[in-house]
């Protein structure tokens, strides 16, 4: 019974093994960690019912599910990147997450909490990914460099990801996918000892997280 659950979840994991076309690295994708997870859920469940002929067939509905919770994660990353090529944002994962980073320079002027109206491509591009894949909700985080002190940044960071969350309302985000948080000068990205460093903490951030 158990090589059986192995050989299952090896073949699907090997299959499901590609070549990231931003990096360039042969890895095993979201999906293939989901549809493996699956795998595995599905046959012990499986096996419980109907010995190893059950482990099988409860295998194959396990790595479906898995399969398609990785797939749609990884498909919208990659939506996302091809919107927000050039802009400046960064797209990446996060665990079973995606994260978009987006710099001040893109979003806010200095001290300000109004968005740019230069930034209004840039969020209508991530609105019309999140509105075609509802099943995410979007966490928006503020955060600003060092400079000043907590009373000044956290409302500061506060405010900024409220009108980030704010913008996507109006762009047809349902207010029930959406939080912000202000986090202040917490969890910086580069130093703040130069003012480079400063100008990347300075950032917005947008977590797309499973909503199931």
């Amino acid at each position: 019974m158990k090589k059986t659950i192995l050989t299952v979840m090896g073949v699907l994991v090997l299959s499901a093994c590609a070549t990231d076309p931003y990096t360039g690295e042969s890895k095993v994708s979201k999906t293939a960690w989901g549809t493996g997870i699956g795998t595995a859920v599905g046959a012990g469940v499986g096996a419980l019912i109907g010995g190893e002929k059950g482990a099988l067939i409860g295998a194959g509905v396990g790595a479906a599910t898995g399969a398609a919770t990785g797939g749609y994660m990884d498909i919208q990353a990659r939506k996302l990147r091809e919107s927000l090529q050039g802009t400046g944002v960064q797209v990446a994962r996060d665990g079973e997450n995606i994260r978009l980073i987006m710099p001040n320079a893109i979003t806010f002027n200095t001290n300000e909490d109004v968005m740019k109206t230069s930034a209004n491509k840039v969020m209508d591009s991530i609105a019309v990914v999140a509105k075609e894949y509802d099943k995410t909700n979007l966490r928006i985080v503020g955060y600003t460099d060092s400079t000043g002190n907590d009373k000044i940044n956290i409302p500061l960071s506060e405010r900024r990801a409220l009108a980030v969350a704010n913008y996507m309302k109006l762009r047809g985000i349902a207010p029930s996918r959406l939080s912000s948080y202000g986090m202040g000068a917490s969890n910086p990205i580069a130093s703040n000892a130069t003012p480079e460093g400063r100008e990347q903490n300075r950032r917005v951030e947008i977590y797309f997280t499973n909503a199931q």
